[in-house]
């Protein structure tokens, strides 16, 4: 795969730069957040590795934030010693796809960006509909209500998970292993936080209740608003 390196600790880029060649990748180095929207928006990349804490205007937030005003669907991991719970959401609101703090095991970084680079496509039909949601895998594009929704690449795979198995719940370690093709920990709220910004875009505007919480299990797909 091709990927983008934003990372301004020159021995830390080095390092990860110099291992994910070594696994046949090609790597993009960026300094600063300004260098990485400017590689990004003039180069296809699979996937982005974007570290928080950037020199100059622009942090890893403001980058992720830009690239998704772009329309830039580049799958995104926030690589970062902030490990709070505020920023991993902020970071996941801003568009990231997944989030990884320093110190961290190379296996697991080069893990989650093959993850994230896999375009998996099970067999079956090119567009999924369920209730008033219409979701085309060709084009990548989401309709609810006719209208469009601009889902993240996570939250499209999420929704596209979930609409394959509409008449039963989708249990939250099945959703971990589908998006990013690793056993989690448990307790981690990652799938909890991008299944809330999905919820936040299909309901938005008033549209009723289309993902449900089954507690202790996961998420289901509704066609009303009865819990």
């Amino acid at each position: 795969m091709k990927l983008l390196l934003v990372e301004d600790e020159p021995r830390i880029g080095r390092f990860i730069a110099e291992g994910l060649e070594e696994i046949g990748h090609v790597v993009d180095i960026a300094t600063d957040g300004e260098k990485g929207v400017a590689l990004a928006a003039s180069n296809p990349y699979d996937v982005i590795i974007l570290d928080i804490m950037l020199p100059g205007a622009m942090d890893g937030f403001d980058v992720a934030s830009d690239l998704r005003a772009r329309d830039d669907s580049t799958p995104i991991v926030m690589l970062t010693a902030r490990d709070s719970q505020s920023d991993i959401v902020r970071g996941l609101d801003a568009g990231a796809d997944d989030y990884l703090t320093k110190p961290f095991e190379f296996l697991e970084l080069a893990a989650r960006v093959r993850a994230l680079g896999r375009r998996r496509r099970s067999d079956g039909a090119d567009v999924l509909r369920f209730g008033p949601i219409d979701l085309d895998r060709r084009s990548r594009t989401v309709r609810c209500a006719g209208d469009p929704v601009w889902l993240t690449p996570t939250e499209f795979r999420l929704l596209e998970v979930m609409m394959q198995s509409p008449d039963r719940p989708v249990e939250r370690q099945e959703l971990r292993r589908s998006i990013w093709g690793l056993d989690f920990d448990p307790r981690t709220r990652i799938v909890d936080v991008h299944v809330a910004n999905l919820r936040g875009k299909l309901e938005a505007g008033g549209r009723p209740r289309i993902i449900t919480t089954v507690r202790g299990v996961g998420f289901q797909l509704v066609e009303d608003d009865k819990e």
